[in-house]
């Protein structure tokens, strides 16, 4: 059945932390302060007038912090902890690149001694986010059910949804899935290949790009949406919310694990870019054996997700 015409309007967004411990309370308020310090810092001194108009209209919490399913046992076998998912709404999308406004922001999040909780963010001006909202982009619109309004500059609410038809849907996330998912498998075969001949720099590059579009398939098959970057720990927290499954693929209960696994995050740039990037042939065999095991999960998660669409869209 298509969607109606003219779906009723979602109720207004939450304010309130109420479900949250005052503990994970105080750190959300303390990212806060992070984020407008450093916002403001970066646009000091600016002659041009895009600059001196530019606000951070809205600070939006999403995913499992804002739902109340999150996850926070980094002492147990598992080792696992959700992340504070922040989205940051601007007035202007120049504002949205992260180097110029928001990385010492980001670097803070990782050192501030106020805040234990990871913290993971997207930025975004208000008409892309509204836009993306009206053409029913799920991930958007789940923001937009669940969310919970952390600062906002003025009261203007976030538009309404006009959700695409169950057809539309389906064809959608089907082509992400038969676009990223076989160019995922491509990078993992060409690391292996290169790693048989004793290669450790491509091979890490290549394992990085095999996760990255394994997250990046996954996150625009189930939502029609991944954001503009290449970090893999954030892709992966993005992703992890949407299917709790996908924590499988990395153990994360050795330190030795953990740091390979930033080792393959740096890999990015440092393997391609770096004479003095390093990674041993132990832990490359780890990342391969970790990274086939996050398709696997991948691929699954897809299928589900794509199997549902199917029966909403009435094809068998």
């Amino acid at each position: 059945m298509a969607p109606p015409d003219n779906p009723a309007p979602l109720p207004k967004m939450k304010f309130s932390l109420d479900h949250l411990p005052p503990k994970k309370q105080r750190e959300l308020e303390r990212a806060l302060e992070i984020l407008h310090e450093e916002f403001e810092d970066a646009l000091k001194g600016s002659s041009a007038d895009w600059k001196k108009r530019g606000r951070i209209l809205k600070v939006i919490l999403f995913g499992s912090y804002a739902r109340g399913s999150w996850v926070d046992e980094p002492h147990t076998t598992k080792g696992y902890r959700s992340d504070f998912d922040l989205l940051i709404i601007v007035n202007n999308k120049k504002l949205a690149e992260f180097e110029p406004y928001w990385h010492k922001a980001s670097d803070r999040f990782m050192h501030d001694r106020a805040i234990k909780t990871p913290v993971s963010f997207i930025v975004h001006s208000r008409r892309e986010v509204n836009e993306a909202i009206r053409k029913g982009q799920y991930f958007f619109t789940d923001i937009r059910k669940e969310g919970v309004v952390l600062y906002e500059l003025d009261d203007e609410p976030l538009t309404d949804p006009q959700p695409c038809s169950p057809r539309e849907a389906y064809e959608t996330a089907k082509e992400h899935f038969e676009d990223r998912i076989p160019t995922a498998e491509d990078f993992l075969d060409t690391a292996r290949y290169l790693l048989d001949k004793g290669r450790t720099k491509q091979p890490a590059f290549l394992l990085h790009q095999a996760v990255e579009n394994a997250y990046t398939g996954l996150l625009l098959t189930l939502t029609n949406y991944t954001p503009p970057a290449h970090n893999i720990k954030f892709l992966r927290s993005l992703a992890e919310d949407q299917d709790r499954s996908l924590v499988e693929a990395w153990p994360r209960e050795l330190a030795a694990h953990r740091a390979w696994f930033n080792l393959l995050v740096e890999a990015y740039v440092k393997a391609r870019y770096s004479k003095h990037y390093k990674i041993e042939r132990e832990a490359l065999l780890w990342l391969g054996e970790c990274t086939q095991r996050l398709h696997k999960l991948v691929e699954a998660a897809c299928k589900k997700h794509l199997a549902k669409l199917a029966r909403n869209a009435g094809k068998r």
